[in-house]
C-alpha cells in the first residue's frame, strides 16, 4: 500500500466538505445549483490557500483540476444527448413508437410496462445505457400517462433497469470495460464477454424484482407545475365538422358510443337544424354533421401531434366561416389547412374581466383574424355545455384552448381581452422534421454502440446536426440543457478530484483492508462490495473502478483467493450508482422528466444497494467456492 499523504488534515477537511455537500443535497432546502456552486467555490478557495504538494514541493491539486469536471467528456455527452432527445420530441420522431406502445398498453398497461422494462434491461446488456435511456424516456412517459400515473413513478425505474442490465456483460457498461482494461494491464487473464454474466444475472434478477414491486411504492407521485395547475381531467368543448371524405362518415353508434372516438364524449350532434342529444341509439354519422364533443387537453394535443384523420375538421372549423368578412389572413404565418405555420404552441388563455369578448361568440370576436391563433376549445366550469362553438357566448373566466405560432402566442401577453396561462404553453412537434431527427439519432446511436467514435463525440456531433438541419433551433436546444445537471456533475467531479488528490480515497481503501485483515475472504469481499457501492455514488463509477481494481487484486492475492472474484465484486459494486443523481449518466437523464429531487434517489437507491450487497454476499461464496 502507498503511504498516506503528509497533509492528512487537508484530506479530513475534504471529507467534511463532501459530507456537508451531500447533507445539503439530501435535505433539499437549498437548491442543487447553489449547493454545487458553494461546494466547488469552497474547495477552490481552500486548495488555493492551502495547496497539496508532493515531496518536491510541486502543487498536485490545483484549482484548474477542480474545475476540469465542467469540461468532462461524460458531462458533454449527457448535455448533448439531452439536446438530441429534445430534437426527437420537437420533431415528433418518436410519436409512432410511443403510440404503438400506448396502444398495446391500453388494455394491460402494467404488463406492458413490465415487458418494456425487461426489454430495456436486455438491450442495455449489449448497448451503452445512455442512448437506451434516451430512446425509452418518451415511451415510458406515454405508458405512465395510460396508467394515469406521474412520470416520477417510472423514470427512476428506467434508469435502474438500464444499470442492472449493464451489469451482465462486458460491454454493458463503460465501467466494465475500464475494469477489464486495468485487469489486463496488471497481467491477469483477459475478461471475456460473458465471464461474469451468471452472478450479474443473479444481481439483476433481484434488482428487477425490487424495481417492479418496491421502488414504485417509494417514489413520489409528482407532477409538473403545469399539470398541477391545469388538472389532468379538465375538459374542453370542441367540435368537428364532417366533410364527405371524413373517416367518421358512416360510423354507427354502438351502445350509445362511437367506437373510433374512445377518448372523447359526444355531447351533441348537430344535423342541419336538428340537434341530436344522447343517448345515441343506432345513429349513423352523415356528411355535414357537426360533432360537439368534450375532450381533455391531452386528447386534443395527441390528436394534433399524430395528425389523426379522425379529428380532421378540428382546425377547419376555425376558418373564414368564423368571420364576418372574407378570410384575408392567409400569409406566411398560415398554411393551406388553416393551421398556423412555424413552431406551433398550444396554450390556455382566460377571458379577462371587462373583456370585449364577453357576450360574443367565436365567430363574432374574429380571434384568429386579430391574433393569428385558432380557438380549439372552450372550457367552462359552471355547467355542462351542449351547443355549437359558434353559439357559445363567452363569459369572464372561460378558458380557451389556443393554437398558434410561437410568436403569435407570445404576443397574446399584450392582448387585454385574454390572460395567457404561460405555464400551460406546450410546443407541438413538427412532423415534417421527424425523418431528419430519426436519421441523426440512428447514426449517433450506431456510432456510439459500435465504438466508431467515443459517445461524447457522437452525441456532440449529433446535437450539432439536430440544430444545423433545422430539427430544432438554438432556443429550443438551450432549453434542453439542464443547469442542475451541469452544476451537479461539475461539483461531483470536483469532490472526486479532491478526494483522490488528497489521498482520501486511497486512505479509505487502505483502512478497510487493514481493519478486516484478520477476517476471512467472505467478510472482506462483502465489506469491499459495500464500501465501493457507497463510494461510487460520490465518486464517478469509472473513478471508483480505477481506484479499487488494483486494491481488489492485491487483497485477493494476499488472501490466496482467485483475484477475479474480488475484481467482479468491484465491477458490480461500482455499477451500484443508484443513490445519487450524479452517480450515473442515466440517473441524470431521467431527473428532469421525472421531476426528481436529490432525496428521491436516496430513498429509492439505498435499499437497492443494500439488497444487492446482501445478494452478492450470499451468492459469491457459494458460486465461487470461497
Amino acid at each position: 500500500m502507498e503511504a498516506l499523504p503528509v497533509a492528512s488534515w487537508q484530506m479530513w477537511l475534504t471529507f467534511a466538505t463532501i459530507a456537508v455537500a451531500v447533507g445539503f443535497y439530501a435535505a433539499g432546502r437549498v437548491s442543487m445549483e447553489l449547493t454545487s456552486l458553494f461546494t466547488v467555490g469552497s474547495l477552490m478557495v481552500f486548495f488555493h490557500l492551502f495547496p497539496v504538494t508532493n515531496a518536491a514541493g510541486d502543487v498536485t491539486l490545483s484549482t484548474s483540476q477542480l474545475l476540469s469536471g465542467f469540461a468532462s467528456p461524460a458531462l458533454f455527452a449527457i448535455l448533448a444527448l439531452l439536446v438530441i432527445g429534445q430534437g426527437l420530441f420537437i420533431s415528433g420522431a418518436l410519436e409512432g413508437p410511443t403510440r404503438f406502445f400506448a396502444r398495446i398498453g391500453s388494455a394491460r398497461p402494467v404488463a406492458t410496462l413490465v415487458a418494456t422494462l425487461l426489454l430495456i434491461a436486455f438491450v442495455s446488456a449489449f448497448m451503452n445505457n445512455t442512448p437506451v435511456a434516451v430512446m425509452f424516456i418518451p415511451v415510458l412517459a406515454t405508458l405512465a400517462g395510460r396508467m394515469r400515473q406521474s412520470p416520477s413513478k417510472v423514470m427512476i425505474p428506467l434508469s435502474y433497469v438500464c444499470i442492472l442490465g449493464g451489469m451482465t456483460t462486458l460491454i454493458g457498461s463503460s465501467t466494465n470495460l475500464l475494469a477489464a482494461g486495468i485487469v489486463e494491464s496488471i497481467g491477469l487473464a483477459k475478461i471475456s464477454f460473458f465471464d461474469f454474466t451468471i452472478p450479474g444475472l443473479a444481481l439483476a434478477t433481484v434488482g428487477l424484482i425490487y424495481v417492479f414491486i418496491i421502488a414504485p411504492r417509494l417514489l413520489p407521485e409528482r407532477e409538473t407545475f403545469a399539470d398541477e395547475m391545469s388538472g389532468a381531467g379538465k375538459q374542453y368543448i370542441a367540435q368537428i365538422q364532417l366533410a364527405y371524405d371524413h373517416p367518421l362518415v358512416g360510423t354507427t353508434s354502438i351502445a350509445g358510443l362511437f367506437p373510433p372516438l374512445k377518448e372523447v364524449t359526444i355531447r351533441m350532434i348537430q344535423r342541419g337544424e336538428t340537434p341530436i342529444l344522447p343517448p345515441y341509439e343506432d345513429i349513423t354519422l352523415q356528411p355535414g354533421d357537426t360533432l360537439i364533443m368534450a375532450a381533455t387537453r391531452q386528447t386534443l394535443t395527441d390528436a394534433l401531434k399524430s395528425g389523426s384523420s379522425l379529428f380532421k375538421g378540428l382546425l377547419e372549423q376555425n376558418q373564414s366561416t368564423y368571420y364576418n368578412e372574407p378570410d384575408t389572413s392567409k400569409d406566411d404565418e398560415t398554411e393551406e389547412d388553416g393551421r398556423p405555420s412555424g413552431d406551433l404552441t398550444l396554450v390556455e388563455v382566460v377571458v379577462a374581466p371587462a373583456s370585449r369578448m364577453i357576450g360574443r361568440n367565436i365567430e363574432q370576436i374574429g380571434f384568429r383574424h386579430e391574433s393569428g391563433c385558432i380557438v380549439l376549445g372552450i372550457q367552462r366550469r359552471s355547467r355542462m355545455i351542449r351547443s355549437k362553438m359558434n353559439d357559445i357566448r363567452l363569459e369572464d373566466g372561460d378558458v380557451l384552448l389556443i393554437l398558434g405560432s410561437r410568436n403569435n402566442v407570445h404576443a397574446l401577453r399584450l392582448n387585454r381581452d385574454v390572460i395567457p396561462l404561460e405555464w400551460s404553453a406546450t410546443e407541438l412537434p413538427d412532423l415534417s422534421r421527424s425523418t431528419r431527427a430519426r436519421v441523426i439519432f440512428g447514426i449517433t446511436v450506431t456510432a456510439a454502440v459500435f465504438g466508431l467514435v467515443p459517445i461524447e463525440v457522437a452525441s456532440l456531433v449529433g446535437a450539432a446536426f439536430m440544430i444545423g438541419t433545422g430539427v430544432l433551433n438554438i432556443r429550443q436546444a438551450s432549453r434542453a440543457i439542464d443547469r442542475r445537471i451541469f452544476l451537479l456533475v461539475g461539483a461531483a467531479l470536483a469532490m472526486g478530484t479532491a478526494l483522490q488528490g488528497t489521498g482520501g480515497a486511497a486512505y479509505l481503501a487502505q483502512q478497510l483492508v487493514s481493519t478486516l485483515s484478520g477476517f476471512g475472504p467472505t467478510v472482506i469481499l462483502s465489506a469491499m462490495f459495500l464500501f465501493v457501492a457507497v463510494l461510487t455514488n460520490i465518486l464517478t463509477n469509472n473513478a471508483t473502478a480505477v481506484l479499487f481494481v488494483p486494491i481488489a487484486v492485491s487483497t485477493a492475492q494476499a488472501l490466496n483467493v482467485d483475484p477475479m472474484v474480488f475484481v467482479y465484486a468491484v465491477i458490480f459494486a461500482a455499477n451500484c450508482s443508484f443513490a445519487t443523481p450524479m452517480g450515473y449518466q442515466t440517473n441524470l437523464l431521467v431527473m428532469g422528466p421525472g421531476h426528481y429531487k436529490f432525496g428521491d434517489y436516496l430513498r429509492t437507491g439505498v435499499p437497492l444497494i443494500v439488497l444487492l450487497w446482501i445478494t452478492y454476499t450470499l451468492f459469491a461464496p457459494w458460486y465461487y467456492g470461497l
